[in-house]
């Protein structure tokens, strides 16, 4: 251990829990205590704090934090100025960028943001909001949004803006969705003068390196196999394209031991044909990090 510390924000809330599996596939165990905003890690040189998702870049911008994990969308809100070391695409419900959209009622004559002119629209982004109206001229009432938003229109306000990721829920509440703002993924951010610290930006470079592999690894599984020489073509013909292979021969001479990364989804189709011509002793098996 050198003595030195990193101060890294967690994200509370809805990318709590996805956080601390993304940490603990990259190899830190992140536990957190009921009523404890100071998680413990298996590091002793990182030193965790649970702050919302909402207020990490802030804090970051100051020095409070050296670095931390947010999303696009709060460092665009809370107007910033962060290192984005790097792009962390994963979230509560999938490994798909969120968006922050404008909705109405269905039955709204609202069409275009033009026509958000002199209306009331609530939204937990409020600075957000108010550049994007700016950008295309248009004056409203921008007001902040405490929660349960999509229940406010339309006796309430006129328009929203909210963050979806399916659009499930503004369906649910009987809204259409007439523009996105942005999309948004999780960013690894680091305080600029953090940043500069030799020590500091090394031990966040190999933390992220060894996020990126778990993420990599999503989805992902190795399969091995033996399979005759003579059937080597054909077992070649069956897996994708793009897979290179690792191929080493076995003891008998006319075998070789192929082993192959590729999508999980993808063995239930090849699995049985891999079979049918020849190999042998097909084995799946999980991966928790890919590094590239």
């Amino acid at each position: 251990m050198s003595g030195n510390v990193l101060k890294l924000g967690i994200p509370k809330g809805s990318l709590e829990e996805a956080t601390v599996k993304l940490f603990a596939k990259a190899g830190y165990a992140i536990k957190i205590k009921s009523r404890s905003y100071f998680p413990s890690i298996d590091d002793d040189e990182i030193e965790c704090m649970l702050i919302r998702a909402q207020e990490i870049a802030r804090y970051v911008a100051d020095g409070v934090l050296d670095a931390g994990l947010t999303g696009k969308d709060w460092i665009m809100e809370n107007r910033v100025d962060v290192v984005e070391v790097a792009d962390l695409v994963y979230s509560k419900q999938s490994s798909r960028p969120v968006r922050w959209v404008l909705a109405v009622p269905n039955d709204s004559s609202i069409q275009s943001v033009k026509d958000l002119q002199g209306k009331r629209i609530a939204t937990e982004v409020v600075n957000m909001t108010a550049d994007y109206l700016a950008k295309h001229g248009v004056t409203a009432h921008v007001e902040f949004s405490w929660g349960a938003t999509e229940v406010k229109p339309p006796k309430l306000v006129d328009a929203i803006v909210e963050i979806t990721e399916t659009g499930s829920s503004l369906r649910a509440n009987n809204l259409r969705i007439v523009d996105t703002l942005m999309e948004s993924t999780t960013k690894f951010i680091m305080n600029k003068d953090a940043y500069k610290d030799e020590w500091k930006k090394d031990k966040v470079d190999r933390l992220v390196l060894m996020l990126r592999s778990a993420m990599a690894a999503n989805g992902k599984v190795g399969l091995m196999m033996n399979v005759p020489k003579s059937k080597l073509s054909a077992v070649m013909a069956i897996l994708p394209p793009d897979k290179k292979p690792t191929i080493a021969e076995l003891s008998d001479k006319d075998w070789v031991d192929l082993s192959v990364i590729m999508e999980e989804k993808m063995v239930r189709d090849i699995a049985p044909d891999l079979k049918r011509v020849g190999a042998e002793d097909i084995v799946e098996y999980p991966l928790n990090k890919i590094i590239h």
